[in-house]
């Protein structure tokens, strides 16, 4: 769900871009202490998966849009602070070349996407990841991708709604009824990919390698 350009009035494109500076900032501090080298090349993946995903869009409400996120998912294999930079990346390249998503609001929608979907699913999965087995966790990875998508696009009801772009009974049920379907596509892309990465093996114990200190090796198998 891109802000575009002139959708948030002066104080809050300001007051969020300098919030995203520092939420990015903060999380590449963070990550630099859990990021290792053989993650790089699972990060780009999900991350190219992620991109091309969000470039199928639907409109919502005026010029706002609809999409697939995956900040649940990025957050569940890589942990929050990856999955905020892997998020914020994407939506600087769509916004740089592809126009989708307003340059003045980026930090808006970094926020609302990288930040606030991120930790919405990593928190939501945390919660009962380590209790769940099979379709449970598949359950799971569900629901943290629904509620991320859906508080994601809350984020935006309110930054509009804040900006007198809306009023906010308008914005909250706009954002939250589309939102609500679209997160359905959202948490079941969600748990397929997951349940996919595990059949692979790039998931021991529903984890991703790196949290469960598990190496694994090109040939999927686990060292």
């Amino acid at each position: 769900m891109h802000i575009p350009d002139g959708f948030l009035d002066a104080k809050m494109w300001i007051s969020t871009s300098v919030l995203g500076a520092m939420a990015v900032g903060h999380a590449m501090r963070k990550s630099k202490l859990e990021l290792e080298p053989r993650q790089v090349p699972q990060i780009a993946l999900i991350g190219a998966f992620i991109f091309a995903a969000q470039m199928i869009n639907f409109p919502v409400m005026g010029a706002t849009s609809g999409h697939f996120l995956g900040g649940a998912l990025a957050a569940m294999l890589f942990g929050p602070w990856i999955g905020i930079i892997l998020m914020s990346c994407v939506l600087i390249v769509q916004a740089l070349i592809f126009q989708d998503g307003g340059i003045t609001v980026l930090g808006a929608n970094i926020l609302c996407n990288a930040v606030i979907g991120s930790w919405a699913g990593h928190l939501l999965w945390r919660a009962g990841a380590d209790r769940l087995r099979g379709k449970w966790q598949a359950g799971l990875a569900f629901i943290a991708g629904w509620m991320s998508l859906v508080l994601a696009a809350l984020g935006v009801a309110l930054l509009l709604a804040l900006s007198g772009t809306v009023s906010w009974p308008v914005a909250f049920g706009g954002m939250f009824f589309w939102h609500g379907i679209i997160g359905i596509g959202e948490g079941v892309i969600t748990a397929l990919v997951f349940f996919y990465l595990k059949e692979r093996k790039w998931l021991v114990d529903g984890r991703a390698p790196h949290i469960s200190g598990v190496s694994i090796q090109p040939g999927g198998e686990a060292r």
